[in-house]
Parts: C-alpha cells; sequence; structure tokens
C-alpha cells in the first residue's frame, strides 16, 4: 500500500508472473504515484520525475528485517531507473539493458 510517497510491501517468497516485467515498467511511467495500484516501479517513477523534471535531489530508503527483500527491491528500483534513463536518451523500449544497468544490478 502507498502510505503518501511511502510505499509498504511484503515479500511473497514466490514470483508473480508479469508484476516486473518491461510492459510493467512501461505502465508505470506513463502513471503519476497513486493513479495506478501500489507498486515499487511507481515510487521509482516518482523519483525519476522529481529528480530530472524539478531537479530536486532523491533519496530512496528501503528498510526491512532478513528476508524480507531488500536487496531484491534494490534492483527493481534500479531496473526501473536504468530503463527511464534509456528512454529519456532516445533509446527503443526494446533495447532497455546497457552495460551500465548490468553491472549496477550485478553488484
Amino acid at each position: 500500500t502507498n502510505i503518501g510517497s511511502i510505499l509498504a510491501s511484503v515479500n511473497p517468497y514466490k514470483p508473480i508472473p508479469g508484476l516486473y516485467s518491461v510492459d510493467a515498467i512501461d505502465l508505470y511511467r506513463q502513471h503519476r504515484l497513486g493513479e495506478l495500484p501500489p507498486h515499487i516501479f511507481a515510487t521509482a517513477n516518482e523519483c525519476y520525475c522529481c529528480l530530472w523534471k524539478r531537479h530536486d535531489s532523491q533519496c530512496v530508503l528501503i528498510s526491512g528485517e532478513s528476508g524480507a527483500g531488500k536487496t531484491e527491491s534494490t534492483k527493481l528500483l534500479l531496473k526501473f531507473l536504468s530503463a527511464m534513463s534509456q528512454t529519456s536518451l532516445g533509446a527503443p523500449a526494446t533495447e532497455k539493458s546497457t552495460c551500465v544497468e548490468e553491472a549496477i544490478l550485478e553488484s
């Protein structure tokens, strides 16, 4: 659920098909926070918009106990931001992965 710009989420401990797909990235990049159901991509999009359109510095805090999904959440957030930066550079929608993205996600 969303609490303002805060996303409270629960690790389902199982994959949910399509939840973090390229289609989900494309869907959430076209909407503002609160227009679609709560999602980490909605939070990432809000950060991206504030960073580039309003020139506001951004910080994302991902917190939780061991096994809560902090590392996976971080990877998903970076995946979204990387895809958005590729789109803003004029890269085709199908080409959302770069060496930089892969290096960040692998780290």
